[in-house]
């Protein structure tokens, strides 16, 4: 069994030092959740070995988990605390959803993919995660019934915030996403919501994400013809 074979907790602790801290990551709640939640747990039987690895790793449905420094990167962006409601768009298989549950008191997470919401529920439940709530479902839409929330983070590049999302942040709320009009390249960025109408907005550098496909998002047609051919 991989358990047997690789010490995980030493991968995982180096990973913190050098792929995060080195790197400029110093939120000390976000390294500690990092530090904790077992990303081989999130992953598929080959690619347990390389869960550490500083890069992404596929997953079902054809997608992938994050880097673990982007990961990082923006749920550090927004500034969670130990109250905060957060929502997630794009779930994939929940591990980012782990790492935020440490920190904050809830997290809902919305992923399009029916076979991605099994299998992020089969890998939070077996880790009895008890503060993540998962919805199959357009997560450009957000998920008004427990609106308003702390904190949105989008793990998809967008042409635009939704307006949906926009709507569903407190005031004072932070949220961060990938946007640009290309599909697969964006800028990350973090919204403030000042007022009733005002956000202010930063710009954190390039990034390159999976399209953000609902409603309010791309098509899925348009994201089709960004796919790779073989």
């Amino acid at each position: 069994m991989y358990d047997r074979d690789f010490d995980f907790a030493v991968m995982r602790a180096t990973m913190v030092m050098a792929q995060l801290k080195e790197r400029g990551i110093h939120d000390t709640a976000v390294l500690n959740a990092m530090n904790i939640v077992p990303r081989e747990r999130f992953v598929t039987e080959p690619y347990k070995a390389y869960a550490y690895k500083d890069g992404p790793l596929p997953i079902p449905a054809n997608q992938t988990i994050s880097q673990p420094y982007i990961a990082a990167l923006m749920i550090s962006l927004l500034n969670l605390n130990p109250t905060d409601r957060v929502l997630e768009i794009g779930a994939g298989s929940g591990y980012a959803a782990a790492v935020i549950s440490h920190i904050a008191r809830h997290v809902y997470a919305v992923e399009r993919h029916a076979a991605l919401v099994d299998y992020a529920r089969e890998c939070l439940t077996a880790l009895s995660y008890k503060n993540i709530t998962l919805l199959h479902g357009d997560g450009t839409l957000g998920w008004p019934q427990f609106a308003p929330y702390d904190a949105i983070i989008v793990a998809a590049g967008g042409p635009a915030v939704p307006p949906a999302l926009r709507d569903q942040l407190v005031i004072g709320g932070r949220l961060v996403m990938p946007v640009g009009h290309e599909q697969r390249k964006q800028r990350l960025v973090r919204l403030y919501r000042l007022g009733q109408d005002e956000f202010s907005e930063k710009d954190y550098g390039p990034v390159a994400f999976v399209p953000l496909i609902g409603a309010k998002g791309w098509p899925m047609r348009e994201a089709r013809k960004s796919e790779p051919r073989p």
